[in-house]
């Protein structure tokens, strides 16, 4: 009861409109009830409502369109990138440091995805997916950068899971890298030929079934990602 009672007034009042979304089934898009009946209903005040609602628009949670009213946010996890982002460029002594540390929660979700995935991939879906690897060498020969085809070929990878929170998990950690790798005047990748040879080798072990194989590949795949950041990060420092 004591926590309860010192719990911040706005803090409670968030946790109350969530609530209520939760408890009427409202959907994204769906529109709140207003501030006078948010008032009411929760038994605040218009600055403590108007409070908590802008505290819920940073998480996504709802969206005020002025004008219009406050409906239901989608819940993305854009607060998750650019507080990730902050953290990761907040540590300008240890670049390479911070950013290993999102490269290896990534690189544990994706060793553990495709021994899940290994197992249902279908050859047609393996094509489709060599076929991005075939875009990112022909892009690379023609030094061209294939950053979004790289993202391209991890999405591919699992979708076959049909798991909606793994794309946006990976789309996460794919922004914050490269929004890191902008503010820091990092170059595209040196050794696009490697890079390419790295993909491909997950998908030839996918091919064969190889499972282990292909979470080798996927780990040699990030360990050259962790290499080239931290070889980025003593260039600029």
């Amino acid at each position: 009861m004591r926590r309860m009672a010192e719990e911040p007034r706005t803090t409670r009042i968030q946790r109350e409109v969530v609530q209520l979304i939760l408890d009427r089934g409202l959907r994204a898009g769906a529109p709140l009830p207003t501030e006078a009946e948010l008032m009411d209903a929760l038994g605040a005040s218009r600055n403590s409502v108007r409070e908590a609602l802008k505290a819920l628009q940073a998480l996504d949670i709802v969206d005020i369109r002025h004008g219009y009213g406050t409906y239901v946010g989608q819940a993305s996890l854009t607060p998750l990138v650019d507080g990730l982002t902050f953290r990761t460029l907040a540590r300008q002594d240890d670049d390479a440091g911070a950013l290993a540390e999102i490269l290896q929660v990534r690189e544990v979700l994706e060793e553990g995805l495709i021994r899940r995935v290994a197992a249902t991939l279908t050859e047609a879906e393996l094509d489709g997916i060599e076929a991005v690897v075939d875009r990112m060498e022909k892009a690379g020969r023609a030094a061209r950068p294939f950053a979004e085809l790289d993202r391209q070929f991890h999405e591919l990878l699992y979708a076959p899971l049909g798991n909606a929170l793994v794309p946006q998990l990976l789309a996460a950690f794919w922004t914050v890298f490269r929004r890191v790798a902008g503010a820091r005047g990092w170059t595209d990748d040196p050794s696009p030929d490697v890079t390419v040879r790295r993909h491909r080798d997950i998908v030839t072990a996918l091919r064969a079934r190889d499972v282990e194989g292909a979470q080798r590949a996927m780990a040699v795949h990030f360990r050259g990602i962790e290499a080239r950041a931290a070889q980025e990060s003593r260039g600029v420092g």
